[in-house]
């Protein structure tokens, strides 16, 4: 049978580095996980109480397609204390996880063909959804004098979008208030529609993470109940977008999606009570320990060169003095060190084999015993 051309889109290699890992553990090896970007930890315990108590009740059908008011209401009150700002809830789109929303974004905004650019390295998946909605995406080439961050300067000519990720993955680092609205300005003189990928706030540990919607509101703000929240694979995420997109937007959803998982819409609102927060609050203390850990332990194995971890639970290293085949590199510490790593070629087709990206969700023991088996593995590579 016959495929589109826009299926032809590239393999996520995290994910085939977690089928090595698990066929791994299969074998009997004990595998340290540092390759997935998901917390090591389940969603809260309010969250589940949440839920368990409303399925008591009946049956959870479908939801209206935006997302239950109540939630969208919760997470308008999230902006105010987090960003001081006064959203209003009818701005907030619930859906299918970030990734739904990225596909909501990227439809509601471009027609086929649009160019839309991305700093690069980046969340591969832009690249790949952009793809295979007839999209070209554009790749930006971004240094650690600005951070691993697009600036102004990186805009070309005849570009349609850019998307920004603060807390960035892999990088972990971040946009603030000067940078964001010199982006912000940049693109609304030239026409370019701003989307900020912003699923890793709430995980910060280097000053405070900004939102766009501080800078401008002619913006598509995307967020995930998969990262502070703890909830990856309950599959929900939401937008905030211009007033006038609402209902652009609610049209799409409705025909692409139906609704999201009223289940997990119900579990979002235990997370976001009181008792929810105060034990992901929790986590991300315990984040900050192992993103300490790993930074100390990468420095001692000789893996200096990484950027600034401002966010999220990431640590991206330059191992270019090592290897120029990362995909090998990590091959073998997942072999010989049982340590399953990602290499860079996810997120930067040109310099990524030059880079592995490290990650510190899982649990504090998990991060000391990585990084006692990496310094082992550097050591002996050193010889």
């Amino acid at each position: 049978m016959q495929h589109s051309r826009r299926a032809q889109v590239d393999p996520f290699i995290v994910m085939d580095v977690m089928e090595q890992a698990r066929a791994a553990e299969e074998a009997g090896r004990h595998i340290i996980h540092m390759e997935v970007g998901q917390p090591g930890t389940g969603a809260p315990e309010a969250a589940r109480a949440q839920l368990a108590e409303e399925m008591g009740q009946g049956p959870l059908g479908y939801t209206v397609a935006l997302g239950r008011p109540d939630l969208r209401a919760e997470i308008a009150a999230l902006y105010g204390e987090w960003y001081d700002l006064d959203i209003d809830p009818a701005r907030i789109v619930l859906t299918a996880g970030a990734s739904g929303a990225f596909i909501l974004a990227f439809t509601a905004l471009f027609d086929a063909g649009a160019r839309v650019a991305l700093g690069e390295p980046c969340y591969p998946s832009y690249r790949q959804i952009l793809t295979a909605l007839s999209l070209e995406p554009v790749g930006l080439q971004t240094q650690a004098d600005t951070r691993y961050q697009p600036t102004p300067a990186h805009l070309e000519d005849g570009l349609d979008g850019l998307i920004v990720a603060s807390p960035a993955n892999p990088t972990g680092t971040m946009l603030f208030e000067p940078e964001l609205r010199a982006l912000s300005e940049a693109c609304t003189e030239r026409g370019i529609a701003l989307i900020s990928d912003e699923i890793y706030h709430g995980l910060q540990y280097e000053g405070r993470a900004v939102s766009a919607l501080e800078v401008t509101d002619d913006v598509y703000v995307i967020n995930s109940f998969s990262k502070y929240f703890s909830m990856t694979g309950w599959r929900l995420g939401w937008m905030v977008v211009p007033p006038d997109h609402v209902r652009i937007i609610e049209r799409l959803a409705q025909n692409m999606f139906i609704c999201p998982s009223h289940a997990a819409q119900v579990a979002a609102l235990g997370a976001m009570s009181a008792e929810g927060r105060a034990e992901l609050d929790g986590h991300r203390a315990v984040y900050g320990r192992n993103r300490q850990i790993l930074l100390d332990g990468l420095a001692r194995a000789g893996l200096t060169k990484t950027a600034p971890a401002d966010g999220a639970f990431y640590v991206y290293a330059d191992v270019g003095e090592f290897t120029d085949d990362a995909l090998v590199f990590a091959a073998d510490i997942l072999r010989e060190a049982g340590v399953a790593v990602t290499p860079g070629l996810d997120f930067d087709k040109t310099r990524g084999a030059r880079a592995l990206r490290f990650s510190y969700a899982r649990s504090t023991a998990d991060i000391e015993e990585g990084v006692a088996r990496l310094i082992r593995f550097m050591a002996a590579r050193k010889g």
